[in-house]
């Protein structure tokens, strides 16, 4: 018999629409892969100089189970250089990838019968994880247009039995970005309800309306103490294979989170860790910026396409590199004794029909959501969102016809 607890996956949405989109593939089909999480680029040169050094010298030893000090001192540079307040490298914790830095988080913070306020939308692992540790995710519903939470509907759930909100911004699957305002009140909220905050940053490099990311610990600067921020060098380096991130937190964490990663995966993998450090030695940043200008000139162009859409508000898409339709209008008007009822049936027939490969909102909690990536190869984006319009527009005639 199994444990209990892998009853609680169900797989992961993501992944089985990239499987899917591979399949279709496999088949001879052409098929633009707008499902996967992930910027498709080469690496910068300064991250793969970094980790051929490595190789060629020899580096194959473990290091110190939250990551080469050296290393955090640089990561630890480089985050008060993001926020604009002074980190350390004993604040930084280097992870294989942000979902080891969120299950430190958990399994540091809960017990069996906390609850955890997690925004919906929201990425599956956050649950998942709360889950695996004992606790009960509570969820709090953000709304289209902007799926920025209201203050009150997060204070309306907590209960005596809360321990952490967790917070996305800019938010996978939505593109929400997170005002100041919000921030403030996400982070009084945790110290008159004395809660801690697990702000998941990953996609802090792409913000695209209004100034750069902001991060809860710069908005709010007090709740430091009850903060632990996950990032991760997946996105903005386009190197989601190699499985480096880092959390920062107050040396109580750190030390807790350095018992786990001893136990678990001993240290992050240690030519990848040279390679970043090699990187924020050397970098100058155009290679991110360079990033952020395909990225926006892409969404640019996504959003003039999908402006052509029906019954369907044209998404914001204000951060990460994401557009998230809201089908609610158009699931409700389409024939409930038809084939297509839900936003899983239109993702399938995006794939199966149009050849593009999208993740539906169900993956997220959401039952009327579509998520569309714009960090695919520019060339497929825009042909591959004019067939969506195309047959998200056409969908009353096909269902008459059907």
């Amino acid at each position: 018999m199994l444990a209990h607890r892998i009853s609680l996956f169900s797989g992961s949405g993501t992944a089985a629409a990239r499987e899917a989109a591979k399949a279709a593939a496999a088949q001879g089909r052409e098929i633009a892969d707008l499902a996967a999480g992930e910027v498709i680029a080469t690496p910068p040169a300064s991250v793969r100089e970094g980790a051929i050094a490595a190789i060629q010298a020899g580096v194959n030893r473990y290091t110190d189970s939250i990551g080469l000090p050296c290393l955090r001192k640089a990561v630890a540079k480089k985050l008060s250089s993001d926020t604009g307040f002074a980190w350390d490298a004993d604040n930084i914790v280097i992870t294989a990838g942000a979902k080891q830095g969120l299950l430190d988080a958990a399994l540091t913070l809960l017990d069996p019968g906390d609850e955890v306020i997690i925004i919906r939308p929201c990425w599956p692992t956050f649950p998942l994880q709360v889950y695996l540790a004992g606790a009960k995710p509570v969820f709090v519903d953000a709304k289209p247009p902007s799926y920025v939470p209201e203050i009150h509907a997060i204070r309306g759930a907590v209960t005596p039995k809360t321990k952490a909100i967790i917070i996305n911004s800019p938010n996978n699957p939505t593109g929400a970005v997170y005002d100041r305002t919000t921030l403030q009140a996400v982070g009084d909220l945790a110290i008159n309800y004395n809660l801690w905050i697990v702000s998941d940053e990953c996609y802090s490099s792409f913000v695209f309306v209004g100034h750069r990311h902001q991060s809860i610990t710069a908005a709010h600067p007090s709740i430091r103490s009850r903060t632990i921020l996950v990032n991760a060098f997946s996105k903005e380096l386009a190197i989601t294979g190699w499985r480096l991130g880092y959390l920062a937190a107050p040396p109580e964490i750190v030390a807790a989170a350095k018992k786990l990663q001893s136990m678990t995966t001993s240290n992050a993998n240690v030519i990848a860790q040279h390679a970043i450090l090699h990187h924020l030695e050397v970098g100058d940043g155009s290679y991110e910026r360079e990033i952020h200008r395909r990225l926006a000139a892409a969404r640019k162009a996504g959003l003039r396409v999908l402006c052509k859409l029906k019954d369907i508000a044209p998404p914001r898409a204000d951060g990460s590199f994401f557009f998230y339709l809201d089908l609610k209008t158009i699931l409700a008007r389409l024939p409930r004794t038809r084939s297509i009822r839900t936003a899983e049936d239109i993702a399938r027939i995006l794939l199966e029909q149009a050849g593009v490969a999208s993740v539906a909102g169900t993956t997220f909690g959401d039952e009327a959501g579509l998520r569309l990536s714009f960090g695919a190869p520019p060339e497929t984006i825009e042909p591959a969102l004019e067939k969506v319009v195309a047959m998200l527009n056409g969908l009353k005639s096909h269902e008459a016809a059907a």
